[in-house]
């Protein structure tokens, strides 16, 4: 019998799913998954109110490497901000529309979503 295992992508996937079914618990309206543009892509883009929040999904099995949080480094906060900058563009959101951006580690089955990380 063959040994299956996931790839990267389909791990990532199942964590964003779990992420955003949180959130949605939490109120917060999914508007789009991993929306992607040149500069990068983004794990999730939600709707809190009238803020629009663009979150970072991290996983970790375990806490060997860090918890999944310190992932966020700054190049992949500009990513995620260049990319957030053409999503408001290209739906045509005004300048004046109320941004945040958070993240959501997954550390084995916790979930740590940090509001306004960046």
């Amino acid at each position: 019998m063959q040994e299956y295992q996931e790839n990267r992508r389909q791990v990532g996937s199942r964590y964003e799913k779990l992420a955003a079914d949180y959130l949605s618990d939490r109120g917060l309206r999914i508007l789009e998954q991993n929306f992607r543009s040149r500069n990068g892509e983004i794990d999730l883009i939600c709707r809190d109110g009238r803020t629009l929040v663009f979150v970072e999904v991290k996983y970790r099995k375990d806490s060997s490497k860090g918890a999944p949080e310190e992932a966020v480094s700054y190049g992949k906060q500009q990513h995620i901000r260049s990319t957030a900058r053409y999503y408001l563009y290209s739906h045509r959101y005004g300048e004046d529309t109320p941004c945040r951006f958070d993240v959501v580690g997954i550390l084995g089955d916790q979930i740590h979503w940090i509001q306004n990380a960046f």
